[in-house]
Formats: structure tokens, C-alpha cells, sequence
């Protein structure tokens, strides 16, 4: 009797593996719904419950081996390169406005913005005058942490 209801199990398996794929984009919960079609066509064809498990668990795999590789690299292919926000101030290069130290100090970035500024740890100098020039490094916050840039001596 409860395999005249297999169909019901299958089906419910799509539907769960086709919610939490629309959740992760990973790819792999569509390959396990797909595999579960499988296992409900052939069982719509008359296979015992056994050989529907095998054949779903198969199509998943051989999906999973072959199909998602191709699909996530289309999925990753629109992502935009450029950097944004915080990750965009990283290695920008500014002038300091107010003598920086490892306490604070402010610096105008290349892109124009004043920012308060603060010395890395890294960095061995004990503060950066008005008119140097400095690195970020790091945000902290609203603070972007800095070391002075290396002047190149004339020869």
C-alpha cells in the first residue's frame, strides 16, 4: 500500500529540494529535484521503490557531475568586478589634512572624501604630517586606517 503512494513522496521531495535551491543558488538542491523527477517518472512507469531510489540518486549525481559546473559559472559570470563601498576605499592613496597619529588624525582620499584617519599598527613612524601622503589600508568604522606612503629620494 505504501507504494501506490510513492508518487506523494516524490513529489513532496520536489517541491522541498525546489524551495530551499530558490534560498541557496547553489545549484544542487535543483540537481536533487531533478532527480526526484526521475525517480517519480519511473515510477510512473510501474519500477519498484527500490530501483526509483537508484534512478533518482543516479540522474542526481550524473546532474550534479555534468549540468551544475556549466550552470554556476553562467550564474557567476554577471557579477559586477568593480569594487564598491568599503572595499573600494582599500588602497586608495590620500593627503592628510590633519597630522595623522596612531589616535586619529584626518586625511582627504583620493576620491575627494575627508575622512578621520588613524595610523596602522604596523605602521614604526609616530605620526604623518599635514601634506603627506598615506595609504588606506583598512576601515575601522568611519575611520580609515592609514600608513604614510614611501618618498621616492631624488638621485
Amino acid at each position: 500500500m505504501l507504494t501506490q503512494y510513492a508518487w506523494i513522496v516524490w513529489l513532496v521531495l520536489i517541491l522541498a529540494f525546489a524551495t530551499i535551491e530558490v534560498f541557496t543558488l547553489e545549484m544542487t538542491f535543483l540537481m536533487l529535484a531533478l532527480g526526484s523527477v526521475a525517480g517519480l517518472l519511473s515510477g510512473l512507469f510501474g519500477i519498484p521503490w527500490w530501483a526509483q531510489f537508484i534512478v533518482a540518486a543516479v540522474v542526481a549525481v550524473a546532474l550534479i557531475l555534468t549540468l551544475r559546473p556549466p550552470l554556476l559559472r553562467m550564474l557567476r559570470r554577471g557579477g559586477d568586478p568593480a569594487r564598491s563601498n568599503i572595499d573600494a576605499l582599500i588602497g586608495i592613496d590620500g593627503a592628510v589634512v590633519r597630522t595623522v597619529t596612531p589616535s586619529g588624525g584626518q586625511v582627504r582620499l583620493q576620491n575627494g572624501d575627508v575622512w578621520t584617519a588613524r595610523l596602522s599598527p604596523v605602521t614604526e613612524q609616530a605620526d604623518v604630517a599635514v601634506g603627506e601622503r598615506v595609504l588606506v589600508t583598512g576601515i575601522d568604522g568611519a575611520t580609515a586606517v592609514v600608513v604614510p606612503v614611501e618618498r621616492s629620494t631624488p638621485q
